[in-house]
Order: structure tokens, then sequence, then C-alpha cells
């Protein structure tokens, strides 16, 4: 079921709906990253723009420099492991068209559903930036009080998460917040272990930004099959 799921998912990946989710999410993450740094860089202006006089040393006036490459290095570092979870919560925002072109190729006997509103989306976002980044900072202790169970707090972090997220993002369409919840939590373990197939690429640079495409394509296909096989009727027809 998953491994079918997935392999469809992997075979649109030149849709046109597709790519344009890809590169919208990525372009608006790098955006958001060259951001940060630039107001990191006015702050550090802002209060040592003046050269500083130190005991013993005297004037200073290369300070703001320093502080200026060392941000640049620091925004550097942070993107390697924020790149990823950001690239996820705004793509998010997008994953509405991606199970829309799904639906349209593989099952177009379905009703059309209206779109996830810009406001439940935007709040759906933000909310799984928080929980990514933060769950992916607290991982961090784990990583360094058990190196050797790392990939296992890894993989099965991530798994829970993108699996969680992406499953919600498929049958909220159809099911409403509230069914959608009620069926996730009933197929927890098969979402679980298709999220963990999701977080495996995380740690392949340049592969792991087609994660939420593909990811939300393929648990588009998981709802889809756990309907079919427990035998529940589309709402939305």
């Amino acid at each position: 079921m998953i491994l079918t799921a997935f392999f469809k998912a992997l075979s649109q990946l030149p849709d046109p709906r597709f790519q344009r989710v890809l590169w919208l999410g990525v372009g608006l993450t790098l955006a958001l990253l060259v951001g940060a740094y630039l107001l990191i860089l006015g702050v550090i202006g802002w209060f040592v723009s003046d050269p500083v006089s130190l005991p013993w040393i005297g004037e200073v006036t290369w300070i703001d420099n320093l502080l200026g490459w060392g941000s640049l290095f620091g925004i550097l570092i942070a993107s390697v492991f924020l790149m990823i979870p950001i690239a996820s919560a705004i793509t998010s925002l997008f994953l509405d068209t991606v199970a829309e072109a799904v639906e349209d190729a593989h099952y177009p006997h379905l009703p059309h559903v209206a779109p996830t509103s810009i406001i439940d989306g935007l709040r759906d976002s933000i909310g799984f930036l928080g929980v990514l980044v933060g769950a992916n900072l607290v991982a961090l202790i784990g990583y360094v009080l058990l190196p050797f169970a790392a990939p296992f707090i890894f993989y099965g972090m991530n798994g829970y998460l993108l699996g969680r997220e992406y499953f919600q993002v498929a049958a909220m369409r159809r099911l409403g917040r509230t069914g959608a919840q009620a069926l996730r939590k009933q197929h927890m373990g098969t979402i679980w272990t298709a999220g963990i197939l999701m977080a495996l690429p995380l740690s392949i640079p340049l592969v792991n930004l087609f994660v939420p495409i593909i990811g939300a394509a393929t648990f588009t296909h998981l709802y889809h099959r756990i309907t079919r096989t427990a035998g529940l009727a589309d709402p939305s027809g």
C-alpha cells in the first residue's frame, strides 16, 4: 500500500502543478533566510555602528565586521538544520494544489472540492513550522546525549510529524478537520510508517527539497487507499 502510493507520487513529479509548488516553496524559503540575515545585519549596525573602546586595547573599529561575518556563518549553519523544516512549512501552504493534481490524474471520478482557505492554510503552516523547528531543536539535545540513537530519533520524530501533517492535508479536503483527525488516529501505524519513508531523504541535500511535494502526493494516494479498503464513502460526493 505505502510503496504503491509512493511510486505513483514519484511518477507525477513532472506535473507542472508539482513543479510550481516546489519552486515557489524553495524560492520563498531562500527569501526568508536572506531576509533574516539582512535583519540581523541591521540590528548589528544599529548597536555597534560606532567604534568601541576597550580597556588596554583602545579604539576598535572592526567589531561590526566581525559580528557581520559571524552572523553570516551562523545563518549558513542554521540553514542546514532549518532549510527543510521551513521549506516544508512554507510549501504546505500550497499542498492543496498537489492533492488536487493527484486527484485530477488518478481519481477523476471524485467530485471537486473547495480548496482550503488561505487563513486556514496559513494557520496550519505556521503551526507546522513551529512544531517542526521546535521538535528538531529539542532533538539536538537527544543527539548529543544519545548519539547512538540519533538516527532513530531523527527518522522516528520527523516521520511522525511529516505523516501527521501530510495525511491531515489530504484527508481534511474531503473529511474536514475533525474527520481527518479521527481517521488519522485509526491508522496511525500505517501513517507513521509512510512518514518515516518520507523522512529518509531528509538527510540527502537537494533531494530533501522534494519531500513536501512527494509527501503530499503519497498521502493523498494513501488516504484514498485507506478509505477504499475501509469501505468509507466519500462525504464530498
